[in-house]
């Protein structure tokens, strides 16, 4: 047995093992652990076992415990997969946004610096809420009971066991060793299956879009806004109810560039984002995040990456809708940032469906910033989901959008006290029970067309789409 006294990190195996018998040496050490030690003491209890290889959405597809989690970065070489909470970090609120970051770091202080919590915020808290979004608060945050991870190809099941002062630890022990029993390790092919979809119903529709979007163009002409993005919500309306996985498993293109994240707090309810955007990434002070604006619809020029380089390269009005965000992000950088390095020259990120103008960024954050609540603050929303300027956008998307956005273009993905990485929640979908809503929007800036951002928002549900099967 191997164990490192600073994160309390238990091993019983050095060698990777198949799952059913890691499960087993798990159990077996907790059982040891918790018998030699007493009562273990507060604090977080991790016991990790390396795996051989685990197709981890099969496994958690498989599994029966909730809530359930999945994150896969844009680069694919991370991925986790939780079931079960072992503590949980939430907050349901009016307030500004900036107090739900905040609540959140400060709570995270008082955790193990080796605690990676899954989860997301709402994207504006001021936003008037409806049932659709009810289990999905200002913020929650979720420690895995159980999970499995693989990072740069090695496969590792993780049990967390989180205790504080005066809490039951027979309780929690008990918990984690029912819930290792009820875990399904057989390794069985996926049986999700998708029922008729019967009715797709659009918000706004496409009449009430154009009068939405000449609203933000008359912004515009009146000097007071540079950019806006307006959103649109899809209803699809299914014969029956089937688990949100699906959309995961089904994905259709699995080569694409994008982040996934998935959050299932109850059975048949699940919050899923195939997102291209990065929000940031945080290692210690250090950040790297992007900006990320300017589409081209390859279904429009055959789906040449070259010519859709080419064309976004070339279009005045997506450099210019680009130049908003890069130039945004670096004003909000600036004043918590020792250094920043924005790259000069514009790249185009392609996908299957579409092609998108990026620029990087790396900032060396003020000794004093250096905490999430900080970043999170200064560039949620983005540009390229809220608009130029910042506060004066998300006034107007509060009076110009009938619906409520809940999570969408929301900041989602996974923090420790020291290292961090947020996606922003767009390309979106909310399923529940035999109803799925979709999200995703378009950046508006003057000269914009209100036909053409119609169809960049099509193309953009197009890859969850495509997984649902013929369109009624």
């Amino acid at each position: 047995m191997l164990m490192s006294e600073q994160q309390n990190i238990i091993v019983p195996d050095e060698e990777p093992l198949p799952i059913e018998k890691a499960v087993a040496a798990l159990r077996k050490e907790i059982q040891e652990y918790t018998h030699a030690s007493g009562i273990p003491g507060a604090g977080l209890h991790t016991f990790s076992q390396q795996l051989l290889f685990t197709d981890i959405l099969l496994w958690l597809d498989a599994q029966k415990l909730f809530p359930k989690v999945f994150w896969m970065n844009r680069e694919k070489d991370f991925i986790l997969a939780g079931v079960g909470s072992a503590d949980c970090i939430r907050q349901d609120s009016c307030t500004p946004n900036r107090e739900s970051f905040e609540l959140l770091v400060n709570t995270l202080a008082a955790k193990s610096p080796a605690a990676r919590y899954i989860g997301g915020f709402r994207f504006n808290n001021l936003e008037k809420q409806d049932e659709t979004w009810n289990r999905f608060p200002s913020f929650s945050f979720v420690l895995p009971l159980i999970q499995i991870s693989a990072e740069n190809g090695v496969f590792q099941i993780h049990c967390h066991l989180w205790i504080e002062s005066g809490s039951d630890t027979g309780e929690k022990i008990a918990k984690l060793l029912d819930a290792l029993d009820a875990l399904e390790t057989s390794g069985s092919t996926s049986n999700a299956r998708i029922p008729a979809l019967k009715q797709v119903t659009r918000i706004p529709d496409r009449k009430q879009w154009t009068q939405q979007c000449n609203m933000a163009l008359q912004l515009f002409e009146s000097g007071t806004m540079n950019k806006i993005m307006l959103a649109r919500r899809t209803v699809l309306e299914f014969t029956g109810s089937f688990s949100p996985l699906f959309y995961v498993i089904g994905y259709p293109y699995p080569k694409n560039a994008t982040y996934r994240f998935y959050l299932e707090p109850e059975e048949n309810l699940a919050f899923i984002s195939f997102t291209p955007e990065r929000l940031y990434h945080r290692d210690g002070q250090v950040i790297d995040t992007e900006a990320l604006a300017g589409t081209c619809l390859k279904e429009t020029i055959n789906g040449n990456d070259l010519l859709a380089s080419e064309m976004l390269l070339n279009s005045e009005k997506d450099v210019r809708e680009h130049g908003f965000v890069k130039d945004a992000i670096y004003t909000e950088l600036k004043p918590v940032s020792r250094s920043i390095e924005m790259e000069k020259n514009l790249r185009v990120l392609q996908l299957n469906r579409l092609a998108h103008l990026y620029t990087r960024c790396t900032a060396t954050l003020k000794p004093e910033c250096c905490n999430d609540s900080t970043v999170l603050s200064a560039l949620h929303p983005t540009p390229a989901v809220g608009g130029v300027p910042k506060e004066l956008a998300m006034q107007h998307i509060l009076e110009i959008e009938p619906f409520c956005r809940g999570w969408y273009a929301a900041p989602v993905g996974w923090i420790s006290r020291h290292r961090s990485e947020f996606c922003v929640g767009i390309r979106s979908a909310l399923v529940s029970g035999s109803t799925t809503n979709l999200y995703s929007g378009a950046g508006l800036v003057r000269g914009s067309d209100p036909d053409r951002e119609w169809e960049e928002v099509e193309q953009k549900i197009g890859d969850i789409m495509a997984i649902t099967g013929p369109r009624v």
